[in-house]
């Protein structure tokens, strides 16, 4: 039976299915600085992202003016919604505007944290040793000397109390947040720096053009919904309903895109690259060696079941630096395995797939 088959199959006899099992729920309190990853799941076993607290943005004429070496980002590699904003930042040629403090790949009880300063000038530890101290391409709060991410957001804001998520880009001129949404963040780098970048190819590069915008923001919606976030309300989900509800949903939705794409199309919209290939390719990037295995999204895998996407997956990655050289397979696989104690509780991490993704 096909995957598509299969996905039809289990869609019929979900209700079925879930009504034969008894489950047992855990109702959870989040702590008081709601930083443990292991309390995101609601009452009924589904998983509730939380809606983003700062919602400036960068315009020529408003309190966040365009300014060269003027903001900091700060992201995690594991991340797909920080990554969105690293990939738009070199796509746009604002690595010299824009400085980068990368935390750690473990995200333990304290949340996010960054590399002791004391330790940032040694010699990474082996990836078998799992160093709390250091690692491969982490960095210090290169602002601030902060220990944890919450010290930043409680400079911004010292009553704040929600999740203290990445990415953030830090105004140092107020000293405070501008922005902590991925989907905002990645519209101000494509167009809030503009009038301060020289003309050329970087700068004429407009991912959410006018005439496509209403395409983008339709096929966004939809994807937001049942990929990038069906693979964390999958993962994450505490009850086998909420898990089903949530994996069947998403493989649909690749099968959605695998067709979208089977004319052989090199990218979603418009015949030229947007933010909807940026915003997809960081949860795709991902599937095969995270959420396929961790999250249990194994109704197939990118590379054997969705040779469109895969094809349109290395296009990415192979062609343009953008995404290549701001995809760390290390701090992926280290920060899910070993920071979701309560998925993998033994912290292994697997050593494959190999390869991490295939050859063009």
């Amino acid at each position: 039976m096909s995957i598509r088959s299969s996905i039809a199959s289990l869609t019929k006899t979900l209700t079925l299915s879930t009504a034969k099992r008894t489950f047992n729920t855990t109702t959870t309190t989040m702590s008081a600085e709601k930083e443990s990853i292991t309390k995101w799941a609601a009452q009924d076993g589904s998983f509730k992202r939380q809606v983003s607290s700062f919602r400036d943005h960068i315009t020529a004429d408003g309190k966040f003016a365009p300014e060269k070496g003027r903001y900091h980002l700060y992201v995690s590699l594991a991340c797909p919604w920080a990554h969105r904003t690293l990939i738009v930042r070199k796509l746009k040629g604002l690595e010299d505007y824009i400085d980068v403090s990368t935390v750690h790949p473990h995200m333990l009880e304290g949340g996010w944290h960054f590399v002791d300063p004391a330790n940032a000038n040694k010699t990474p530890a082996p990836a078998s040793e799992h160093s709390f101290d250091t690692f491969p391409n982490a960095t210090t709060d290169k602002l601030h000397g902060s220990k944890y991410m919450n010290e930043l957001y409680r400079r911004a804001q010292p009553d704040y109390n929600a999740r203290f998520t990445v990415p953030v880009l830090w105004d140092t001129k107020h000293s405070t947040i501008v922005n902590n949404e991925s989907s905002e963040l990645i519209r101000d780098l494509n167009s809030g720096f503009n009038p301060i970048l020289p003309d050329g190819e970087k700068k004429a590069l407009d991912l959410y053009p006018e005439a496509l915008r209403q395409e983008i923001d339709e096929l966004n919606e939809w994807v937001y919904n049942d990929v990038n976030n069906g693979v964390y309300k999958s993962g994450f989900a505490t009850t086998q309903e909420a898990y089903e509800k949530a994996v069947v949903p998403l493989f649909a939705a690749l099968d959605k895109l695998e067709k979208r794409l089977s004319d052989g199309r090199e990218f979603l919209i418009g015949g030229k690259l947007t933010e909807a290939d940026v915003r997809l390719y960081t949860t795709i990037v991902r599937f095969d060696p995270v959420y396929h295995g961790h999250f249990k999204c194994n109704l197939g895998s990118i590379r054997h079941d969705y040779p469109n996407i895969n094809k349109w997956l290395k296009n990415l990655y192979w062609n343009n630096p953008a995404f290549k050289d701001t995809t760390d397979f290390a701090h992926i696989k280290e920060h899910y395995y070993y920071s979701h104690s309560q998925i993998n509780p033994h912290r292994v991490v697997p050593l494959g797939p190999k390869v991490d993704i295939e050859p063009l």
